[in-house]
């Protein structure tokens, strides 16, 4: 779960994390107003969506004084801002966050994520403060420091002592800021069960200051039931509508960039059927899961969701019959079918539970389905039905 810049720093300053005084608006009426209130005559107007390269799309502006802070929240406000990760069709900008100006001396990256080989928290810092960390990586990969923390002991002073080292920290004062910095943050991700937090950059001020002058937190969508107050950040305008629908009737959809729907009862067998559609020359247009207690409600819904992407060229139902009946995703998909006009190829492989009679079902139903017999069978003839 993404939350906006904003918010996430509302959470840090709770932790004691020096961030930007700033102020959020949907007016660019009120900026004038606000700015007055920073502490610095230099403002920076800056765009609120979900996604990073915000300044390199146009939606980061600094101002020198109110004409030129109002001017840029009427280009910002309402703008339809495409990044390397909105896509192509952008995101339109619905709020602004007017922040004080910093005179920067330095800038770092510096972020905490889970290293899946290890199950360990990863705090990982670089030089090269202000850029894409994964363009650093694959160029300047000697820039780039990785620590891993401990759960059993949380941040020692020698994780300090490496991330400071591969920094430049030398001066004591600020090694200690630094410490501090670190601390807070790794609080932030242990107590609010956080998948990423990102401060690109982290910057040192002429006057030796540490501040989180950006910040990106990303939240553990499994551990939502520890953390209802989770549902007052979202910001549905920023999500994935199908994605949104999926999840409120309990189906694990993400929409991909391909044109092959994938519809598959597991995420492991979601996975390989999505693999194999690549292997065989395809791109899968979703992931989804109905869940192994899928009904026909469930399943019609999810091909409700597949049909509706405009990229789906064909669509591929994978379904191995183990705690769901194989007869009640064919139902589903019967069931479907009558309110959704298909017309895109329609690949359907069952295997396990009622498989037999779920094969019954789709053959006597006079609906155009190709049947398949294994997976491999499956995905060969989905991409040739594209083809």
């Amino acid at each position: 779960m993404k939350i906006h810049e904003y918010q996430a720093k509302e959470i840090l300053k709770r932790y004691d994390v020096p961030v930007p005084v700033g102020f959020v608006t949907e007016e660019a009426s009120e900026v004038k107003k606000l700015v007055k209130q920073l502490p610095t005559k230099v403002s920076v107007i800056k765009a609120q969506i979900h996604a990073g390269g915000r300044g390199k799309g146009g939606g980061v502006k600094v101002a020198k004084n109110l004409t030129e802070a109002e001017k840029y929240a009427k280009e910002i406000l309402g703008m339809q801002l495409i990044t390397h990760q909105t896509g192509p069709e952008g995101q339109k900008v619905k709020k602004i966050l007017v922040e004080q100006g910093m005179n920067i001396a330095k800038e770092f990256y510096l972020g905490l994520t889970l290293d899946r080989s290890t199950s360990k928290v990863t705090v990982i810092a670089s030089t090269e403060g202000g850029m894409e960390i994964e363009k650093v990586a694959e160029e300047q990969p000697d820039l780039i420091c990785r620590t891993r923390i401990d759960v059993a002991n949380g941040v020692t002073p020698g994780n300090i002592r490496k991330l400071a080292g591969a920094l430049g920290f030398t001066d004591k004062a600020q090694t200690k800021k630094f410490s501090h910095f670190v601390h807070a943050l790794y609080k932030v991700y242990m107590d609010l069960d956080c998948s990423l937090i990102e401060i690109n950059p982290l910057v040192v001020t002429d006057e030796g200051e540490l501040w989180a002058l950006d910040c990106k937190v990303n939240f553990d969508d499994n551990a939502g039931f520890r953390h209802p107050e989770y549902e007052e950040l979202r910001d549905l305008d920023e999500e994935d509508e199908s994605e949104t629908e999926a999840a409120n009737d309990d189906l694990t959809y993400i929409k991909l960039d391909g044109n092959v729907g994938c519809m598959v009862n597991g995420a492991g067998l979601a996975m390989a059927t999505m693999d194999i559609i690549k292997y065989y020359g395809g791109e899968p247009a979703n992931f989804l899961d109905v869940g192994g207690g899928a009904n026909a409600q469930r399943v019609a819904k999810a091909f409700n969701i597949i049909t509706r992407d405009p990229n789906v060229k064909a669509i591929l139902i994978n379904i191995f019959g183990g705690i769901v009946r194989c007869d009640r995703v064919a139902n589903g998909v019967v069931e479907a079918m009558k309110t959704a006009k298909l017309e895109v190829p329609l690949v359907v492989r069952l295997a396990g539970t009622n498989a037999e009679e779920a094969r019954d079902i789709l053959a006597n139903s006079g609906l155009e389905i190709i049947p398949a017999s294994s997976l491999e069978d499956a995905a060969k003839k989905v991409i040739a039905a594209i083809s």
